[in-house]
């Protein structure tokens, strides 16, 4: 009676061929991921005034800095159209970002002082976030930052 004998060729043969294309894809992956990480600063003084802050409160409204009644983050076209104002003013007056050599990848393409930061409550669902991360890269926010009060 012949006992039966398992075949490797085809599994081999698989393996090699995984393995080619796994050396030709690795290249192709994401090499770095930019982030700017803001400092803490020691007086008042240094706070830059051309810091953008939208705050999504707990009722999903929406304020710039201290302008409030910007629409809600399920509809964030006046918090849209708003910082279209500001960033049009802002190329008027050539208001220039403050550009170091140690942050390459982090201006916009006219050089105008774009970032903006978003501030929500850990509570708030993920996708309102997102629906306001959209509204303000529609307005031509660049970049946007995420900010983050504590880390728990």
């Amino acid at each position: 009676m012949n006992t039966p004998k398992i075949n490797v060729t085809p599994l081999i043969d698989v393996l090699l061929v995984l393995l080619i294309i796994f050396m030709v894809v690795s290249p192709l992956k994401p090499s770095a991921f930019k982030s700017k990480v803001p400092h803490e600063s020691q007086n008042k003084a240094d706070t830059n005034t051309n810091t953008l802050v939208v705050s999504v409160g707990s009722d999903l409204s929406l304020r710039l800095n201290a302008e409030p009644n910007l629409g809600s983050a399920d509809d964030a076209s006046k918090l849209t159209e708003r910082l279209r104002d500001v960033f049009r003013q802002r190329a008027e007056n050539l208001a220039y970002a403050q550009i170091t050599d140690s942050e390459p990848g982090f201006t916009s393409p006219d050089g105008i002082e774009r970032t903006v930061f978003i501030k929500a409550p850990k509570s708030m669902p993920y996708g309102s976030v997102v629906k306001v991360v959209d509204a303000v890269k529609q307005a031509g926010a660049a970049p946007v930052s995420l900010q983050i009060d504590s880390l728990d």
